[in-house]
């Protein structure tokens, strides 16, 4: 009897996590063997300044499955997945992160969800993971998302996520230095859904991802792949242009009404100071668009691999999950 289970590639983008990788690989030996046919883990090792490329490549010597790439510097959590998802072979690409805060064992609820015919399926934690400012960063960051991509799918955006591996070919040709993953997904993808999952603390160190980091990819998103911000410039300008006019008219009524002028420096310099300002707000917006279309005609690329794990899966019967089929 023909294996119906999917084949499943888990990408996971690595920056200094050298303490936790051997075990987030034992953890997901036992998982993939259960809920696919075949299976492989890419690690794409993102600059990380410990021994984390040193603990993929003992763990690909070891283990046949596991495949390591190693970018030329720290491009970013996105950059690398994009790395490793234009690498993968399998018909799903589960993402996750190195931390362990995504347990392994949950990846069997996104595959489930996924065979109801859904293109995507996002593993929302029941719970806020994190501190504060973290929560906060966050939801600037699906606020940010909700204009490029819109309010349903930015409301349940996780990096737990598994997808249809030909989803890839509406972003094949896509090499622009900002990126975000769930925008690309849109470009392909019509039908999203989400599935409550367990959310665990981080056993070792800290969150690499900091609230000025957040924001910064939350303003690269509004920038870089939406005009949501030139809309909200013009909406400015044009509020401002109406006050500017109800100002003309409330100062020529009161010069026609009583035969003098409003006195007072001060209210001509606020005026002033309030439509300068609209100004400049309109023309920084306009100015980091320019800048995206600068860093495009640069054709600047997403990431740059320096080297790669020796390839042990690439012949055809040789898999980490074992197969379970059965002669007719």
């Amino acid at each position: 009897m023909r294996d119906v289970r999917p084949t499943v590639s888990v990408v996971v983008p690595v920056f200094n996590s050298e303490a936790t990788l051997p075990l987030l690989v034992q953890r997901l030996r036992p998982v993939l063997a259960s809920c696919a046919s075949a299976a492989e883990v890419i690690l794409v090792n993102d600059g990380s300044g410990d021994r984390s490329w040193e603990v993929i490549c003992e763990l690909a010597a070891r283990q046949e499955g596991i495949r390591g790439i190693c970018l030329m510097r720290n491009y970013g959590q996105h950059n690398a997945l994009l790395c490793g998802i234009r690498a993968a072979r399998h018909e799903i690409i589960v993402t996750m992160d190195d931390d362990l805060q995504h347990p392994p064992e949950e990846i069997p609820k996104l595959l489930d969800k996924l065979a109801e015919g859904y293109d995507v399926v996002y593993g929302t934690p029941l719970q806020p993971p994190h501190g504060f400012w973290r929560n906060l960063a966050s939801r600037i960051t699906k606020l940010a998302l909700q204009s490029a991509v819109g309010a349903e799918v930015a409301r349940h955006v996780s990096a737990f996520r598994a997808f249809r591996t030909p989803l890839r070919e509406a972003f094949a040709n896509y090499h622009g230095p900002f990126v975000s993953i769930d925008v690309l997904l849109t470009w392909g993808a019509a039908r999203f859904a989400a599935v409550a999952v367990r959310h665990d603390p981080r056993p070792v160190g800290t969150s690499h991802y900091t609230f000025g980091k957040l924001v910064t990819h939350a303003l690269n998103m509004m920038t870089g792949f939406s005009t949501f911000p030139l809309q909200v410039a013009s909406l400015i300008g044009f509020a401002f242009s109406l006050f500017g006019l109800g100002v003309l008219v409330y100062v020529v009524g009161r010069y026609l009404l009583y035969g003098g002028s409003v006195p007072g420096f001060p209210f001509l310099a606020s005026v002033i100071a309030i439509f300068s300002g609209a100004q400049l707000l309109s023309l920084g917006i306009i100015g980091e668009y320019l800048a995206r279309m600068h860093f495009r005609l640069m054709d600047r690329p997403a990431y740059v691999q320096r080297e790669a794990t020796s390839d042990r899966t690439h012949e055809a019967h040789r898999h980490w999950a074992k197969r379970s089929s059965v002669k007719d």
